[in-house]
């Protein structure tokens, strides 16, 4: 492995951990800064978002959410398994795991899949898509779900 590649694989890793570190603290504008302007994000509700201007729409409508009712006292997203590849010095994908826990324990969980472009020499989210494939019946992300339907 080049010295390129150990520097954009712990930028990379950095970047994944600080979308869930400023997400679980409601630092959404520090968030939307790890994206690039026109970046796209898939979250498996049927649409695109495109643009940061819409990505940040899904986060305060998630804040939005997490606050009617019996609020929880935190939110924790955790990442794991994160296998990066890269296609050349400038572009760059990722598969991770992710489970999310709220004061009443595990509610959600999936997996990310990332595209990241090395842009003006900082590595951006490009491309996200969040793919749930489970949840706590009950629980935020279930009564989410049977909201949309």
């Amino acid at each position: 492995m080049e010295l390129w590649q150990l520097e954009a694989y712990a930028e990379i890793r950095n970047l994944i951990s600080a979308y869930n570190s400023f997400g679980d603290r409601g630092r959404f504008d520090e968030m939307l800064n790890l994206f690039a302007d026109q970046a796209v994000m898939d979250i498996d509700d049927g649409r695109l978002y495109e643009g940061v201007g819409q990505i940040k729409k899904i986060f305060t409508d998630t804040n939005d959410s997490l606050s009617k009712g019996d609020s929880p006292s935190y939110i924790q997203h955790h990442t794991a398994s994160t296998h990066i590849e890269f296609e050349g010095t400038e572009k760059a994908n990722s598969k991770s795991y992710f489970s999310v826990f709220l004061s009443h324990g595990i509610d959600h969980w999936g997996r990310y899949e990332d595209k990241f472009e090395n842009i003006n020499g900082k590595w951006m989210f490009v491309y996200r898509r969040v793919k749930t494939d489970g949840c706590l019946p009950g629980g935020w992300a279930a009564k989410r779900l049977e909201e949309k339907n």
